[in-house]
């Protein structure tokens, strides 16, 4: 009940926040593709919230539009069309993908599409604009995963310069202070143009942005895989303390 219900909070948390970007985000979907990917519904986003406490969407009303990197739209599609073939059909959506400039739009397949597959399927289409593998981004589609996205302009400026310094200090020598990080939090990281992205369950993902952004700060590598090895230990220790008080009847 307990795992029930905080999936539940995670699910409302994410729909105000597409709340506050849809209110922030009035772009028209024909303008050049960034890689910040906005998002926007054709309607309010008091839309979703609507039909979601109704248990379906409809189709038509509600729908996301996506702007992906035109480089990285053959691999949202894939082999003969695969890729987006796979993800409608696990997340029951319809997903239009314009080649020439890069536009996605994403609405329900019909009255059973949930909410949640609606925005499972958003995350999906980012997640590949982003720079991950298909495989990589699919995990998306668990119900335990989150998507969390770094604009590494907002820490650190728009010199060059400095972007590659940091993306540098992140990736590190051979992509090794990325695979640690990966490694110790069970996520996916990918560093592409300006953002760094990172692919998780909740906790370790939230664990993983914070160690970046204290590389970002300039902390040693060493400093900032204890403080993660720290976070990972009460991570695990709050889940097992769950676990251990929802099945008392066990013990």
């Amino acid at each position: 009940m307990q795992v029930n219900m905080l999936k539940m909070l995670l699910v409302l948390k994410r729909l105000w926040r597409i709340k506050v970007r849809n209110e922030k985000y009035t772009e028209d979907s024909s303008q050049s593709a960034s890689p910040s990917f906005p998002t926007k519904t054709s309607k309010s986003a008091n839309t979703i919230t609507t039909a979601y406490a109704q248990g379906h969407l409809v189709p038509g009303v509600t729908r996301f539009y996506v702007k992906v990197p035109l480089e990285r739209v053959g691999v949202l599609i894939g082999k003969n069309g695969d890729a987006l073939k796979r993800l409608m059909h696990e997340t029951q959506t319809r997903i239009a993908v314009d080649e020439v400039n890069g536009a996605v739009v994403i609405e329900p397949q019909g009255p059973q599409t949930r909410a949640v597959d609606l925005m499972k399927a958003r995350d999906v289409v980012m997640a590949i604009g982003y720079g991950f593998s298909v495989e990589r981004a699919f995990r998306l589609l668990d119900e335990d995963q989150v998507l969390i996205v770094i604009d590494l302009k907002q820490y650190v400026g728009p010199n060059e310069n400095h972007l590659t310094r940091i993306k540098g200090r992140i990736i590190g020598e051979e992509g090794k202070a990325r695979r640690n990080i990966e490694e110790m939090t069970d996520t996916y990281i990918s560093v592409y143009d300006d953002y760094v992205a990172i692919i998780g369950d909740y906790e370790s993902a939230n664990a993983a942005r914070d160690a970046i952004l204290l590389l970002i700060e300039g902390r040693q590598h060493s400093t900032v895989y204890k403080h993660l090895e720290r976070e990972m230990r009460k991570i695990k220790r709050t889940r097992m303390i769950s676990l251990w008080e929802k099945e008392p009847s066990q013990r």
